[in-house]
């Protein structure tokens, strides 16, 4: 067995039960009062119940250990950042963004539901997301500080900013210092923010979250230059979307700038930064070196 082989068996074996117990987290974050209308909590639960990774809420926890603290604590950030993450993708998908019409395997939400209840399924998902930060997370003065934490990093200046760049096709004038800011923004701000709000619910220290931050920004790029490389090299069935939909659109991509060799050297090195930024951790932050591992790594 080749050694990227055993990192993904490991990484998915330790990671299985951990998914199960947020996906068992988020399904009774699901269960809305009768004030809801029957098809958006439908819709809601749909898109954030659907079949996925869990790497975002699964950084929060893995940070909250490697600051010595306790899964509990941390599950509300988790399931926050993992609502957030929903809503983005819902919002994504629909026709007057990137118009898909498969997600993780299944129909998108506005395939499934419609494109106004699936509008109004991501902007449940969002605001529920804050209501959980702040009412679940203690005390409120660290609650507090974790909804400016993801309001930063979901908002204009980030996530929302990046996703409106990457679909201006006459954004960065097509080099890759422009590129790098687009998916530093529109995918990795969401990966640093859910290390630092784990880093946040176990009392992390300036030094600790200023580790998780830098491992955070690392791992945010190769992740996406990984999302890229797969829309080249994989298939609809293996990854639950539609792939080389990039290179028809003319979109701009890692690959497409640097070439598959050089987009696969560049992330495998930024993994290798990301584990380096975890040494003040003294050993403790061994599952979030897995989890960067497997990034490079993964099929999907």
């Amino acid at each position: 067995m080749t050694e990227a082989h055993t990192t993904i068996e490991v990484f998915s074996q330790s990671a299985a039960e951990l998914r199960e117990l947020i996906d068992r987290e988020l399904a009774v974050r699901c269960q809305l009062s009768e004030d809801c209308p029957a098809g958006l909590s439908q819709a809601m639960a749909y898109a954030l119940l659907a079949p996925g990774k869990r790497l975002r809420p699964m950084l929060v926890l893995h940070a909250a250990e490697a600051c010595q603290g306790t899964l509990a604590a941390a599950m509300p950030a988790a399931c926050a950042v993992e609502m957030v993450h929903a809503y983005s993708l819902v919002h994504d998908d629909l026709p007057a963004m990137d118009d898909d019409d498969l997600r993780r395997g299944l129909p998108t939400c506005h395939k499934k539901f419609g494109e106004a209840l699936a509008i109004l399924a991501g902007d449940g998902l969002l605001t529920q997301a804050f209501e959980v930060l702040a009412t679940q997370i203690q005390p409120p003065s660290v609650a507090a500080r974790c909804c400016g934490v993801l309001a930063r990093a979901a908002g204009p200046c980030n996530m929302v900013g990046g996703q409106a760049d990457d679909m201006d096709s006459h954004h960065a004038g097509g080099d890759l210092d422009g590129l790098c800011a687009i998916h530093r923004r529109k995918t990795g701000a969401m990966i640093e923010a859910s290390l630092e709000l784990g880093g946040l619910a176990a009392d992390a220290d300036d030094d600790q979250l200023a580790a998780l931050r830098n491992y955070g920004r690392c791992l945010g790029l190769a992740f996406q230059i990984t999302d890229d490389l797969l829309d080249v090299r994989s298939n609809a069935q293996a990854v639950g979307k539609r792939t080389g939909k990039d290179a028809q659109r003319g979109k701009l991509t890692f690959p497409g700038l640097l070439g598959i060799e050089q987009s696969d050297q560049r992330a495998r090195q930024l993994v290798a930064e990301a584990c380096t930024a975890l040494a003040p951790f003294n050993g403790r932050a061994e599952r979030l070196e897995a989890l960067a591992r497997y990034v490079v790594e993964r099929n999907r």
